[in-house]
C-alpha cells in the first residue's frame, strides 16, 4: 500500500543529500521531519520539522517514528540499531540489516567475497603486523591470490568504519608503514586493499523497491581528487558490455542485500574490460548528482518514490551531462562568481546552503548537459578553470 502525497517522511541526517532528499519530497506533496544533532543543517533549514538529537536518542527516535509514516537516511553511519527501533513504528528504507554490511568495510568484503564478486586482494588488519585473514583474489581480473601479507604493497590501509571522501586511508608500502598507519588511526579494525592500475572508476545508482523491482540510472565515469569525488561524466566512455556487466552486478548485489531505496555501487576498471567492486553506499551518491537535471527521474525522486511506496520513475537520460564538485577551497578569498557558471544555459548550479566554507567540504555542483560526453567534459572544465583563476564577489564565508 503506497503513502500518499501530504504525509509526513522522516529523514536521519541532515547534509545536503538530506536537502536534496527533502526537495524532491516537497516537489512531490510530502512533508518532511529531519532527525539530526546539529543546528540549521542543509536539510533541517528546508525540511517543515528538525528533531535535534543524537541519532541513538531513543525518545527521538520514537518521536519520528510514531509522526512519519516511513523513515529513510542520508548517510551511510547512521547506527544500524536507529534502523531496528524504527523499524517498530513505520517503514524504513533501507533495512537494518543491509545497512550493516555496507558500512563495514570488513563485514562488506566478506558479502561481497562470499556472493561471488570480484574485489581488490584484501586483508582484515586488527592488530600491528596485521592479521592476513584470507587475502582474496580479484578473479577475473587476473590477477594472482595473495600467500603473504608483503604481497599487498603497495596497498591503502582503510579504517572499516566512518571513512568516506579519502578520510580514514592511508598508503602503505611495506609492513613497517603499515604498523605506523595502523597506530595512527586509532588501531582500529582495518582493510588492507592492494593498489590495482585502474583504466578508471565508474558506479552505477540501482533504485529497487520493496516489489523487489529494480532499475538503474546509467553509468557514471568518476575521476577523484585527493580522495574526494572531482568530475562525474555520464554516460561512461566504457565498452556496452561492460556498462552492462556493470548495471548487471550493482542489480546483483542489491538483491543479494535485499536492499530496498537507493544504493551506489563503486566498481574499478582493469586493464582487458575488468570489473573490481570496489564499495557500496546504502543511499544517494554525489555520483549521481547528475541525475537532478539529466534524467527524468532523479536518484532524490527514487529514493522518495521507494520509500512511499509507489512505481520507479523512468531513469532515461536527457543525454549527456557532466558534474562537477564545488569544494570549500573554492572560496578561499570571498564569494565565487557564479556568473561564470550562470552564463551558459545548459549548465545548472546547486549550492547546498551550508554557512562555513572549509577545505574539502563539499559546498555545490554543478551540472552541464549536452549531446555528447565530449562536449560536456570539454565547457564542465573550462568553467571549473574559470572559477578557480576568476575574481572573487566578495570577502567572508558563506
Amino acid at each position: 500500500m503506497s503513502i500518499r502525497p501530504g504525509a509526513m517522511l522522516g529523514l536521519l541526517g541532515g547534509g545536503q543529500l538530506g536537502r536534496m532528499f527533502t526537495m524532491a519530497a516537497q516537489s512531490m506533496g510530502y512533508r518532511v521531519t529531519v532527525l539530526d544533532p546539529a543546528h540549521n543543517g542543509p536539510a533541517s533549514s528546508v525540511a517543515e520539522r528538525h528533531l535535534r538529537a543524537d541519532y541513538l536518542d531513543r525518545h527521538a527516535l520514537r518521536e519520528l517514528g510514531s509522526s512519519c509514516a516511513a523513515v529513510t537516511t542520508e548517510f551511510e553511519n547512521v547506527p544500524a540499531e536507529s534502523l531496528k527501533i524504527l523499524a517498530q513504528h513505520c517503514v524504513v528504507s533501507p533495512g537494518a540489516n543491509s545497512v550493516a554490511i555496507a558500512q563495514n568495510r570488513i563485514l562488506e568484503k566478506n558479502f561481497l567475497v562470499t556472493n561471488g564478486f570480484a574485489v581488490a586482494p584484501y586483508a582484515v588488519i586488527e592488530d600491528l603486523k596485521g592479521t592476513a585473514a584470507s587475502p582474496v583474489s580479484v578473479g577475473r581480473s587476473g590477477h594472482a591470490n595473495p600467500e603473504r601479507l608483503e604481497d599487498l604493497f603497495p596497498g591503502l590501509l582503510k579504517v572499516s568504519r566512518l571513512g568516506y571522501d579519502g578520510k580514514g586511508q592511508i598508503r602503505v608500502n611495506s609492513v613497517s608503514e603499515l604498523d605506523a598507519a595502523f597506530v595512527s588511526l586509532d588501531r582500529e579494525p582495518c582493510v588492507l586493499e592492494r593498489l590495482l592500475p585502474l583504466e578508471c572508476e565508474v558506479s552505477v545508482i540501482v533504485a529497487r523497491g520493496f516489489d523487489s523491482i529494480a532499475v538503474t540510472f546509467p553509468v557514471s565515469e568518476n575521476r577523484h581528487h585527493n580522495g574526494i569525488l572531482d568530475v562525474s561524466i555520464v554516460p561512461a566512455r566504457l565498452s556496452p558490455v561492460l556498462i552492462r556487466q556493470a548495471r548487471d552486478t550493482a542489480i546483483s548485489i542489491a538483491r543479494k542485500l535485499d536492499y530496498h531505496g537507493v544504493v551506489c555501487v563503486e566498481f574499478f576498471v582493469l586493464s582487458g574490460d575488468h570489473l573490481v567492486v570496489n564499495e557500496i553506499a546504502p543511499r544517494p551518491h554525489n555520483s549521481g548528482h547528475y541525475t537532478i537535471d539529466g534524467c527524468v527521474t532523479s536518484q532524490f525522486e527514487q529514493q522518495v518514490r521507494v520509500l512511499a511506496g509507489l512505481p520507479l520513475g523512468s531513469t532515461a537520460p536527457h543525454g549527456a551531462a557532466v558534474m562537477v564538485n564545488l569544494l570549500g577551497d573554492l572560496w578561499r578569498g570571498g564569494e565565487p562568481e557564479w556568473e561564470q557558471v550562470l552564463r551558459y544555459p545548459n549548465v545548472k548550479l546547486h549550492l547546498y546552503g551550508k554557512f562555513e566554507a572549509r577545505p574539502g567540504r563539499k559546498m555545490g555542483h554543478y551540472t552541464v548537459l549536452a549531446e555528447t560526453a565530449e562536449a560536456a567534459l570539454q565547457l564542465a572544465l573550462e568553467i571549473k578553470q574559470s572559477l578557480d583563476e576568476h575574481p572573487r564577489m566578495s570577502m567572508g564565508k558563506r
